[in-house]
């Protein structure tokens, strides 16, 4: 073993004091080589998405040490500010995994001890209503203490810019260079909390905000006399995967009128162990087992979860045989989109400047919808702060109004009053969607088909290779450089019309000609084919993956099957090729 891995672990044994959690952990690192190693032989990564990772000892772990130098780092930062920036403080937010209360107060504690005043919630909220506050009560920035829907094992530290969005790239990377500068993780301060309490450092937060935020979600819907009159008595099933959409999303739903919803019990509970779904995502079909059982008992016409952090929203629609379909995020996105332009036309509030903002790894089906209706398409870099600043562009320079904003990892935004995807907006609108289509003896099975019909039958795929370890880094880094030394020039029998490298913000086209992109620099490789499909490929901002993502589409179903998994064949080797190139 590495003798400063060894030096590392052995300055955190020494330690007095240690919580008894990391004591536990150390003891079972000091048997495993390879665990130790991982824990000790780099530092928790942090970038524009904050930093999220497995919980324990360790300065690769999340941890009540390193969350204090996540946060000093903010307060550091937040020490170059004028005095008057600096006391508008922070609101922080968690959700129910381990110890994400216990690292909330920690921040607390730290940005404290610098005379920077904190806004804490009482309980675990989610982290929209995280996003929402920050803009609520005017502070300068917020951290929300989540792993979203990762397994029970991880936790996350994610900062907030005072527009309620994730920290922007120049603040973030200021950040990053004061938490660097912070390497001694036992020497961070901090300050009592009851010293802070009492000397009005530190506030807790929760039904006052709670009221304001639901105010805002009412907003939401479109049609009340349709919540009214169908909503009112339609069958739904809605989970929070054990997490923090059981606080408000029941509360929202009730007040919007939809009174017939059922939650699944077990689910209900906020639960860190998270023991009827090891995957809390929504976008795992197992996430839905109970949901389904549930439904087909009370013969429920759609079934919505949100993930442990109600930012992200799955849903499954009941098909003709009574059994459930869950649907991609791409298809969510569409059917709300769809339902949004429609409900404005007919109102005649659609506006001349409207736009909607999607990634750039998300379906085109949106776009089609948008140019029907004369909307415009925003597309943006995956993560949701790139959205969060277009809808600051336009409520800025008054030239574009945003409409809806979506990216394919089933996450949404409705109405800008939050900067970051809101499930709690979802499940309202989403079930007034059902509603409508229900209303018209249909379901959204039969919302999504009718779309398909319309647009062209699209199916995408995304592709996730993990490379866990001290080299994943290197392993990922390597298949970046692969492709952009050898560009795919055709795949399944289809050439490459063009692609695109964001990190060099230029298009390519077939022929070799260039034009820029006007885009800030990012890691992404985009490549369009001749048959209207696109992959792209990007390393992920918060794991140790690499994600490779396919849009194919057809004139009807069974052939956008056949041809996805034709394309998903082909890529599969174009992938192993560069893994062991």
């Amino acid at each position: 073993m590495n003798d400063n891995i060894e030096h590392a672990y052995q300055e955190w044994a020494k330690q007095p004091n240690l919580p008894e959690n990391i004591v536990l952990d150390l003891e079972k690192l000091n048997q495993d080589d390879d665990q130790k190693t991982d824990a000790f032989g780099t530092n928790l990564s942090f970038g524009t998405a904050g930093m999220r990772g497995v919980m324990g000892a360790g300065t690769n772990r999340m941890n009540i040490y390193t969350v204090r130098q996540a946060a000093e780092g903010l307060a550091s930062f937040m020490d170059t500010l004028d005095e008057k920036t600096r006391q508008r403080g922070v609101a922080i937010s968690f959700d129910s995994r381990y110890h994400s209360k216990e690292f909330a107060h920690e921040s607390a504690k730290v940005l404290g001890y610098h005379h920077i005043p904190t806004f804490v919630f009482d309980d675990i909220r989610p982290t929209p209503e995280l996003s929402f506050a920050v803009r609520h009560l005017h502070t300068y920035a917020g951290i929300m203490i989540t792993a979203s829907h990762n397994p029970k094992q991880y936790n996350g530290f994610k900062i907030y810019g005072e527009d309620g969005g994730q920290m922007p790239p120049k603040e973030s990377d200021l950040i990053t260079s004061y938490i660097r500068k912070h390497s001694d993780l036992f020497a961070i301060k901090v300050t009592p909390e009851q010293e802070l309490r009492e000397a009005k450092l530190m506030s807790l937060i929760g039904e006052d905000v709670d009221i304001d935020y639901l105010a805002n979600v009412k907003t939401v819907n479109v049609d009340h006399d349709l919540i009214n009159t169908v909503g009112k008595d339609m069958k739904f099933v809605y989970s929070p995967l054990h997490g923090t959409g059981k606080v408000i999303a029941r509360r929202a739903l009730e007040e919007a009128g939809f009174n017939n919803y059922v939650v699944v019990p077990e689910q209900t509970i906020a639960d860190p162990e998270f023991p009827t779904t090891p995957f809390p995502n929504p976008e795992f079909p197992q996430a839905f087992d109970l949901a389904t059982k549930l439904g087909k008992k009370i013969s429920a016409d759609v079934l919505i979860a949100s993930d442990p952090d109600a930012d992200r929203l799955g849903a499954a629609v009941r098909q003709p045989d009574g059994n459930y379909q869950l649907l991609s995020g791409n298809q969510i996105a569409s059917v709300l989109l769809n339902y949004i332009l429609s409900a404005k036309k007919k109102a005649g509030s659609l506006p001349d400047n409207g736009t909607i903002v999607k990634s750039i790894v998300s379906t085109d089906l949106a776009v089609k919808i948008a140019a029907d209706y004369g909307v415009a398409t925003n597309n943006v870099l995956t993560g949701f702060k790139f959205i969060a600043e277009a809808i600051h562009h336009y409520e800025t320079k008054h030239d574009h109004t945003f409409l809806f904003g979506f990216e394919e990892s089933f996450g949404y935004l409705i109405k800008p009053f939050v900067r970051d995807k809101d499930a709690i907006q979802t499940v309202l609108l989403l079930a007034e969607v059902a509603a409508y289509y229900k209303s018209q003896g249909k379901t959204l099975y039969d919302g999504v088909q009718e779309m398909f019909k319309k647009y062209g039958y699209y199916a995408e795929k995304t592709i996730a290779k993990e490379f866990d370890g001290l080299d994943g880094k290197d392993k990922m880094a390597h298949i970046m450089s692969e492709l952009r030394d050898n560009p795919l020039t055709e795949l399944n029998g289809h050439k490459v019309l063009s692609h695109a490298d964001y990190s060099t913000s230029v298009l390519t086209d077939k022929d070799g000609k260039t034009e820029p992109i006007d885009l800030p620099k990012s890691n992404v490789l985009k490549y369009w084919l001749d048959d209207e499909t696109w992959v792209a490929v990007r390393p992920s901002g918060t794991e140790p993956k690499v994600k490779f993502y396919l849009e194919v589409v057809d004139k009807d179903q069974a052939s956008v099957d056949a041809k996805l998994k034709q394309y998903v064949d082909q890529l599969d080797q174009v992938i192993t090729k560069l893994i062991n190139n």
